[in-house]
């Protein structure tokens, strides 16, 4: 892949790419680039964490391979495992193509069972094989403290071994970004083999710039009232779930969607819901309206 040689010229890949990064992200995810490190990404939900692992992905035309966290996941699902129904398919071809007189070789048999064509790949061996790739492991503080400690070892030599078939090395090791709402602390094993950075909410200027740069058609005062709205709620500090970026954009292409170029209390108070997805948020967040946009 082509590499960035600047912290500015990631600026301006991920710009052409439709992502906004600031000097602290912008330069940490370069390093992350030229030092070949995992990227760690903390922060409130809607902030730009995966956004900019599918903009990395854009930007330098590689695929992006996701793998989601959850609780529960482990190694099989986010590395491989065998395509059972077909396996069995072919056991049952086997002993309907097999001449009676002559004896099945068991060890034959059973070899070509975990035969390639039978591998179900998942992400993490996906990111290996297809490699430059942008793997992207999502809220990787949603899966338990098993899962952390196999990924550690992927990410720190890049390989995984299938016992029936060998060692999987990447040729090149893929981009990765993993990403953590904090809803729980990853252990120091991991965070030292990343780079780290935290993301915050975007400020009212830069945020009006993202909402223009993705849907230039919306009114500049519509941006700019929206904008000012969603800084307003996070501020308040009584929301169960205050509004990401993502948030700012689907109400903003919502109101767009309706015709609107600027925003008036009816109709805020009628969209409210691309806002909040709480009710005692949204009966909060109407209250104020008014004054909000006095």
């Amino acid at each position: 892949m082509k590499q960035p040689e600047s912290s500015e010229d990631l600026v301006r890949d991920l710009d052409a790419a439709g992502y906004l990064a600031d000097d602290g992200l912008a330069t940490i995810a370069f390093l992350s680039l030229a030092m070949r490190r995992p990227l760690l990404l903390e922060g409130e939900p809607g902030t730009g964490k995966t956004a900019l692992a599918e903009a990395l992905a854009a930007a330098y035309e590689l695929p992006l391979i996701r793998l989601q966290c959850y609780e529960g996941i482990d190694a099989a699902q986010a590395l491989y495992d065998w395509d059972f129904p077909r396996q069995i398919l072919h056991l049952r071809t086997v002993e309907a193509t097999t001449d009676p007189s002559r004896p099945v070789d068991a060890d034959e048999v059973e070899q070509s069972l975990f035969d390639e064509r039978f591998l179900l790949a998942r992400p993490i061996l996906r990111a290996l094989r297809e490699a430059p790739a942008v793997l992207l492991v999502d809220e990787i503080d949603r899966a338990d403290d098993e899962f952390e400690a196999f990924l550690l070892e992927v990410l720190s030599t890049n390989q995984v071994t299938i016992p029936e078939l060998g060692t999987v090395r990447a040729v090149e090791p893929p981009i990765v970004v993993l990403t953590s709402n904090r809803t729980r602390e990853l252990h120091d094993a991991l965070k030292r083999r990343c780079l780290y950075h935290w993301i915050e909410h975007p400020g009212l200027a830069r945020e009006v710039e993202i909402v223009r740069m993705r849907m230039p058609e919306v009114a500049q005062r519509l941006a700019e009232q929206v904008v000012g709205v969603v800084q307003d709620l996070r501020a308040r500090g009584d929301l169960l779930k205050p509004p990401g970026v993502a948030e700012t954009l689907d109400w903003t292409a919502a109101l767009d969607r309706l015709g609107r170029d600027e925003l008036d209390l009816a109709t805020a108070s009628a969209t409210i819901g691309a806002v909040c997805k709480y009710r005692e948020d949204i009966d909060r967040v109407r209250d104020a309206l008014s004054s909000m946009l006095a």
